[in-house]
């Protein structure tokens, strides 16, 4: 199921860079590369495997009702981790977009405030999806307690 990225293979692969800033680097720092970055490969490689992504800070946040190790009351990374998450139809198409000449000189002054180093790693995507609209929750709901086995 591919409908949460449009366009998405099923077989498709989805890479996870996590950043951790260097001390005396800022969030607009890291925006402004990974802005600058991003375009580039939307440019360059959206005919060359590039199907879409996203980028996100940690809010420092902690789910208590999700999480069981301890009841954290707030991230330590908060404001300090991103996570820049990208879909790609094969592996082979992205390890082509990291070896363009347009990429590398972007790629290095990402890597340069990030305190650790970078770990890209691809994962096969099993499950996405967007929620239901109102309507299709009551009837998703009305079946689940019309046919649902106890």
């Amino acid at each position: 199921m591919s409908n949460l990225i449009p366009g998405f293979p099923h077989d498709g692969v989805v890479t996870v860079n996590r950043v951790i800033l260097k001390d005396g680097y800022t969030v607009d720092d890291l925006q402004e590369r990974v802005a600058v970055l991003c375009e580039n490969v939307k440019t360059y490689h959206s005919d060359t495997g590039f199907v879409g992504g996203f980028v996100c800070l940690n809010s420092g946040d902690v789910s208590n009702e999700g999480s069981t190790v301890g009841q954290a009351v707030e991230s330590p990374l908060k404001g300090k981790e991103a996570l820049i998450i990208t879909f790609w139809n094969s592996m082979e198409e992205h390890e082509a977009s990291h070896r363009s000449e347009t990429f590398q000189p972007l790629f290095k002054d990402v890597l340069e405030l990030c305190e650790n180093g970078n770990e890209e790693i691809a994962y096969e995507m099993l499950w996405s999806g967007k929620a239901y609209t109102p309507e299709e929750a009551k009837a998703a709901q009305k079946a689940k307690e019309q046919h649902a086995v106890a």
